[in-house]
């Protein structure tokens, strides 16, 4: 027995057994694991456990889980109050009695306060980083010192803005501890003025930096101006620093209101205001240099690590104070963002509410759908994505100007004379009013959020479908044309029903899509993927090209030609572009699948059953949802596997799929000249199936003959389809 680890010794009634304890004293030196976790984490595969000898279940159910900085628990507090911070000089006004000191360490200030408020916007809780700064918990201590009272000031109305537009958009149930504010003084007297003190700071400074700038002989410095700090070689290097970061705040301010106007009426000033806010955080960043030389001290460890320009940790903040003080708050310490990576969220955000405000707010949904989903291959983080929301739905319209069944109308392809008409009023019109609504918040939030809202909206796009379809049988269904009015309100009906159809699947693409970049398919599940992919394009790509052809006849209605010419028959007769680009994902996805399911119908290795779920069970996992709504109808786990049973290399020989989707890519690029989005799609796509193409090639010729070839995806050249690379191990 005493070669036997101690996790298989048990006493025998039962009782747990005792394990071999770790001696721990007061001389033992503990050691971050992390690293050593990281690393064990990557080379386990699924399934694996690593533990020690004196590890078993019994300790595994009784351990402490380490979770999320956000969520775990543990607290370590230096000061069990405000009160008792300041009267420890946590937080001392003056900062220093040396006035150079002073201006350096309010500029570090400045900085930690912008990295707390980036690990703010990145889900951390208000309370542990922007309401870390003691000097904001208690502002009016801060009057005296008109610098950082202007700057701590813009903060908390920067905070309170960014809460309100975050709640607004209702985006916050994604970040649960984002809109939290635990009692902390969010709302202060005098804040609308906020822009005004920071003005008048803001002129002192320039005034401060011009006469600076002016040599002793040409002009003397104003008797009532006085220096910021005693060392004339560094006041001007000083007040470019301050003044870059007070107008980056006062332009950031002005970017946020200006974008909360209604009907999009701010956003040219917001661009002009965020053109501003990039040019001072170039500023901000120039400026780290000189706050890096001014002094003689050198700063401990990797200066990309700090919170500030100088490297010098800020006075003034305390993250675990308000764990103390208000019970909701997350008790453990985090992580706050280096200086360096705060501007460059700072940059990025600022980029994508550029974006947003480049929109030229058209009124076309297709169009409208087509921008939220590329701004979401950014990978906006929860404030941009926010104001985008509130952008497009105001006041239960679009844009807060366009009723949504005028929405509807115009994408269903009707007479523009119909988007007033009284059927607007039927229950079913106003449900599916809000679906649009609700499906543009969605398509607002992240990913992983938004998979899940759309899996479940489905089955709300089906139940509308359903109720469309019978209102319309019950009131039309017997009745021959007689009325003008009941023509139109057929045609309303008509058209609309076959809109729904066509976006429901466009909202079940988008579900099955979101997963490759979530990550939630293995490479074994690619085969049932690709194959339900197949089948969602299909139908959407019949329900577009109907679409199309509805449109075509409505406009040709309205242009009342007489007499159709050959080229007009000859151009009604063409496939659309749009369709044709469908086609090409149809190809790619049926191309995959006839592949995959032939390695792993002949090569033994690609199918290899996992030990936790059968095939049905992960197709079931996977789209329960779909399946629920029945889209598409009839597809089923048997009818994949009857799909892909017989997938055989010589069968996959006999029609390449991959080439017809290189030759369609090839052929409708000319389409999308002007459209630089879907050009670039379409060379991706052409990539894609070029590589596959000699992949399967090399597949077929080789693959049941030579056991050393090894066959893996990757998606280098597409989000979505995989590129087929084929090696010798």
């Amino acid at each position: 027995m005493a070669d036997k680890p101690v996790y298989e010794e048990a006493s025998i009634d039962g009782q747990p057994p005792k394990l071999a304890s770790i001696p721990a004293s007061d001389t033992t030196v503990w050691a971050d694991a992390s690293p050593l976790l990281q690393a064990a984490c990557a080379g386990l595969r699924d399934g694996e456990l690593i533990h020690g000898d004196n590890f078993n279940l019994f300790a595994a159910m009784s351990a402490l889980e380490i979770m999320d900085p956000k969520m775990d628990s543990g607290i370590v507090c230096t000061y069990y109050s405000i009160d008792e911070a300041i009267e420890n000089g946590a937080a001392p006004i003056p900062i220093s009695l040396d006035s150079t000191i002073d201006v350096r360490c309010t500029i570090d200030i400045m900085d930690h306060l912008l990295a707390c408020e980036a690990a703010w916007h990145k889900g951390h809780s208000l309370a542990q980083t922007v309401f870390s700064c003691i000097y904001l918990l208690r502002l009016d201590r801060t009057a005296p010192h008109a610098l950082l009272h202007s700057y701590c000031r813009i903060i908390r109305a920067t905070c309170k803005a960014v809460v309100s537009v975050v709640s607004d958009a209702r985006t916050h149930e994604e970040e649960d501890l984002f809109t939290m504010t635990y009692g902390l003084p969010l709302n202060g007297d005098g804040d609308d003025k906020c822009l005004s003190i920071l003005n008048a700071v803001e002129e002192t400074i320039s005034r401060q930096l011009r006469a600076c700038k002016a040599t002793s002989s040409k002009r003397r410095l104003p008797e009532d101006l006085e220096p910021l700090q005693s060392n004339p070689n560094l006041e001007e290097g000083f007040c470019k620093a301050l003044l870059c970061r007070l107008r980056f705040r006062k332009h950031f301010f002005h970017v946020l209101s200006c974008m909360k106007r209604p009907q999009g009426r701010g956003l040219e000033s917001a661009r002009k205001h965020i053109a501003s806010c990039l040019t001072e955080l170039e500023s901000i960043l120039k400026s780290a240099d000189f706050l890096r030389s001014c002094f003689d001290e050198s700063c401990e460890g990797d200066i990309d690590d700090k919170t500030t320009a100088s490297g010098f940790e800020p006075i003034g903040f305390d993250a675990m104070l308000n764990s103390r003080l208000s019970a909701p708050t997350p008790p453990r310490a985090i992580k706050i963002l280096s200086w360096k990576k705060a501007v460059e969220y700072f940059v990025k955000l600022l980029h994508d509410l550029d974006v947003i405000c480049s929109y030229s707010l058209d009124p076309r949904l297709e169009s409208l759908l087509r921008f939220v989903v590329q701004f979401q291959k950014s990978q906006p983080d929860l404030v941009a994505r926010s104001h985008l929301q509130l952008l497009l739905v105001q006041d239960g319209k679009l844009y807060g100007r366009d009723p949504f069944f005028a929405v509807i109308n115009k994408a269903a392809a009707l007479p523009e004379a119909t988007k007033n008409h009284d059927i607007q009023k039927n229950e079913s019109f106003l449900q599916l009013g809000m679906l649009v609504m609700n499906l543009l918040k969605i398509l607002c939030t992240n990913a992983a959020w938004q998979r899940r809202k759309l899996g479940k909206f489905l089955q709300d796009w089906r139940v509308i479908y359903v109720q469309l379809e019978l209102a319309f049988r019950n009131e039309y269904g017997e009745v021959s044309s007689s009325s003008n009015d009941e023509n139109t309100c057929m045609k309303i009906f008509q058209h609309i029903l076959l809109w729904v159809e066509e976006q429901t699947y466009w909202i079940a693409f988008r579900f099955l899509i979101l997963g490759f970049e979530l990550e939630l398919y293995s490479t074994g599940e690619y085969c049932m993927v690709y194959w339900y992919l197949y089948a969602v394009l299909i139908k959407l790509t019949e329900k577009t090209h109907l679409m199309m052809a509805v449109s075509h006849d409505t406009a040709k209605r309205k242009g009342k030609k007489k007499k159709d010419s050959p080229k007009d028959l000859a151009r009604e007769s063409r496939i659309p572009p749009a369709v044709l680009f469908l086609q090409c994902y149809i190809c790619l996805a049926e191309g995959l699948t006839m592949m995959l399911a032939a390695l792993r119908n002949e090569i033994p290795v690609f199918h290899s059953p996992s030990p936790f779920n059968t095939e049905h069970e992960k197709f079931v996992q996977h789209f329960e949802l779909l399946q629920r709504a029945c889209i598409p109808d009839h597809v089923s786990y048997p009818s994949y596997k009857e799909s892909t049973t017989h997938a055989r290399f010589s069968t996959l020989a006999m029609y390449n799929y991959f080439k017809d989707a290189q030759r369609i890519a090839k052929e409708v690029k000319s389409s999308f000249s002007n459209d630089p989005e879907r050009l670039a799609e379409l060379r991706k796509l052409e990539q894609v199936a070029e590589h596959n193409s000699v992949a399967q090639n090399v597949i077929c010729r080789l693959g049941a003959l030579d056991p050393s070839l090894k066959v893996s995806f990757e998606f280098s050249h597409h989000p979505f389809f995989a590129t087929v690379v084929v090696k010798r191990s």
